[in-house]
């Protein structure tokens, strides 16, 4: 069946998006299987026409959202827990790389989620706001906010965290 061979090569995809919004292994290697699993389940209701990430990126971003909601917290691995890389980095390069992902656990997650789909996962916003369920605007505007952030976090400086006040 072609369209799951489409799946199965959008798994490292998953995997790496996965990891990058739970910071463990364990719950990334069962964030991609609840989403294959859904998507198979829901393999109908796919458009055909439309390109098959984003919609795997949306399952597993509403499969996240809901599991967040019943855990209202993210856990982050400690440095121990992080997997062996097939490819010692040196030293300056490992460091640099523990201080992004600590600065990245300090955003706020929706603006964590649409660095990483745009950064990382190289989707265009038109496709996140798609994903996320959210107009592009927003996207935009979460992105920009998120750069600043993680350039502020990274610098050392304060970062304030606003507070979103409902009227």
């Amino acid at each position: 069946m072609a369209g799951r061979d489409a799946i199965v090569a959008e798994i490292p995809r998953l995997r790496r998006y996965a990891r990058a919004l739970t910071g463990r292994t364990d719950a990334a290697e069962d964030l991609v299987q609840e989403t294959l699993q859904r998507a198979l389940e829901k393999w109908r209701l796919w458009q055909r026409e439309r390109d098959l990430r984003p919609w795997l990126f949306s399952i597993m971003h509403n499969l996240h959202v809901d599991g967040h909601r019943r855990d209202q917290r993210v856990d982050f691995c400690a440095d121990d827990d992080l997997p062996v890389p097939v490819q010692r980095a040196s030293q300056a390069d490992a460091l640099e790389l523990r201080d992004l992902e600590r600065a990245l656990a300090l955003l706020p997650p929706e603006q964590r989620e649409v660095l990483l789909l745009v950064g990382l996962e190289e989707l265009s916003y038109t496709e996140v706001a798609r994903a996320l369920q959210i107009p592009q605007g927003t996207v935009m505007s979460r992105l920009s906010r998120a750069r600043t952030r993680l350039k502020a976090i990274l610098a050392g400086e304060a970062a304030p965290q606003l507070k979103v006040v409902s009227t």
